[in-house]
């Protein structure tokens, strides 16, 4: 029996999981120099993709019997975010996977949220397709207020970037923030600004320690984001 008071948090805990995350999360970074390391990688994250649905498939089934209080749905932002460590008074479920756009979201949204009907879920995605998540971000709110209808959910903002890789998007993230808080207005949803506490504003990008490489984060940047989130999680669940 899968008990609520062990405060158990599903996520992706496989090593083989984390090594492929972060082998195709740099791979993103440094291109592709060949038709073979592009078939190759295209393997790899169709095998990545298909083990994380596999447990997907496995927890939704094991917490078919009550509900999970937070899941949180996006891309590596959240496929990296330790949610045991940071969130060990809820049960929690980790729907995050390394690469995603909104694109991909809206494409399994069936087995990463719908099937699980969690209370809550906390979505944070638009840094892999910054200038094209608008042409079906409004799809994923659409989905989850039909298919969720008792669902609360909490739109992140884009957060601050930097490095010669991510950092040019931060103007881009900040007109989509903009965004993203009336489309959680017009639905009745809850925004959250990560932006602004991440934005180092002395040097025009995220703050050196809470990044690896200018868009993943550190543990201390985790703590940051975990500070921020924490409390809106206890308005809208009550504990």
């Amino acid at each position: 029996m899968w008990s609520k008071k062990k405060k158990i948090t599903l996520g992706v805990t496989a090593c083989v999981l984390v090594v492929v995350l972060v082998m195709f999360s740099t791979l993103g970074i440094w291109g592709i120099r060949s038709c073979k390391e592009q078939k190759e990688r295209k393997e790899q994250v169709q095998a990545y993709h298909d083990a994380k649905f596999a447990l997907y498939e496995e927890e939704n089934e094991k917490y078919a019997d009550f509900e999970v209080d937070v899941a949180f749905f996006g891309d590596s932002l959240t496929d990296l975010y330790d949610l045991t460590k940071y969130y060990p008074q809820y049960v929690t479920a980790n729907r995050g996977i390394g690469g995603n756009t909104t694109f991909d979201l809206e494409k399994r949204m069936q087995i990463s949220v719908y099937d699980l009907k969690p209370k809550v879920v906390v979505m944070l995605i638009g840094a892999n397709n910054p200038n094209t998540m608008f042409e079906n971000y409004e799809n994923l709110l659409i989905g989850l207020q039909k298919n969720l209808p008792q669902t609360k959910v909490v739109l992140l903002s884009m957060t601050a970037m930097g490095g010669e890789h991510w950092g040019v998007w931060n103007e881009t993230a900040t007109l989509n923030n903009v965004k993203i808080e009336l489309y959680a207005k017009k639905y009745g949803f809850t925004f959250v600004d990560l932006f602004t506490p991440l934005f180092d504003i002395s040097i025009g990008e995220v703050y050196a320690d809470y990044t690896i490489d200018g868009g993943h984060f550190t543990p201390k940047g985790y703590e940051v984001i975990t500070s921020i989130i924490t409390p809106v999680l206890h308005d809208l669940l009550g504990y």
